[in-house]
């Protein structure tokens, strides 16, 4: 992601990376990809996040949606994923999103 994000915008695209001490996690065979992002108001999305390549690089994506980026200010973003060998959560990233004119 580059630039600035407003209010409003449609198809940012935020990628997570799914890592264990570290090292990129293969999510191929993930039986839930999910995507939460926290708002500046507290309320929050839940969302399914899709594979970025094959998986294996732990990469996954969510592209935003109308309505999702509603508010200016300070967001949060994780992710979630469950496979045979367990269930993971990224790390909790932030992004700003400014007003417009």
């Amino acid at each position: 992601m580059s630039g600035e994000i407003h209010v409003g915008d449609i198809g940012t695209e935020f990628r997570i990376t799914i890592l264990d001490n570290g090292s990129a996690i293969d999510i191929s065979g993930a039986t839930s990809l999910v995507i939460i992002i926290k708002k500046p108001d507290g309320t929050s999305i839940t969302t399914t996040g899709n594979l970025y390549t094959d998986g294996t690089d732990g990469i996954m994506y969510y592209r935003v949606v109308s309505g999702d980026l509603d508010q200016s200010g300070i967001y949060k973003i994780q992710a979630y994923v469950e496979i045979s060998g367990g269930s993971y959560y990224s790390s909790i990233g932030s992004f700003s999103v400014k007003c417009n004119l």
